[in-house]
């Protein structure tokens, strides 16, 4: 099953971030919060649960698994994924530009 596009939820965005560098369970969740600037914080249920969705959309790959911990990476189409989902959220922050200019109705108020 290959990733059929669309947004992604803040937890695949973030742990997709996050595997930019390959890691493992534990120490990827104290990068997400690290990534996120304390923003994000995912227990192990939503993490574990979001990897192996990213793992079935080969958009990352386990690269070493010793029994106790596995170690994921990213792959090409993840990365790929990843920059699509980024350019979406900058179209969108463009497309919301009008509430930095302001408008009359917020100025009266």
């Amino acid at each position: 099953m290959a990733y059929s596009g669309g947004p992604m939820t803040e937890a695949m965005y973030y742990i997709l971030l996050a595997l930019m560098n390959p890691n493992y369970g534990y120490q990827l969740m104290n990068e997400i919060e690290q990534v996120s600037k304390g923003r994000v914080i995912m227990g192990p249920g939503t993490l574990y649960g979001v990897l192996t969705r990213l793992q079935k959309e080969r958009l990352i790959v386990v690269v070493n698994d010793d029994g106790r911990r596995k170690t994921y990476a990213i792959t090409q189409e993840g990365k790929s994924a990843l920059k699509e989902e980024y350019k979406r959220l900058e179209n969108m922050i463009q497309d919301g530009i009008i509430l930095k200019e302001g408008n009359e109705d917020e100025q009266s108020s």
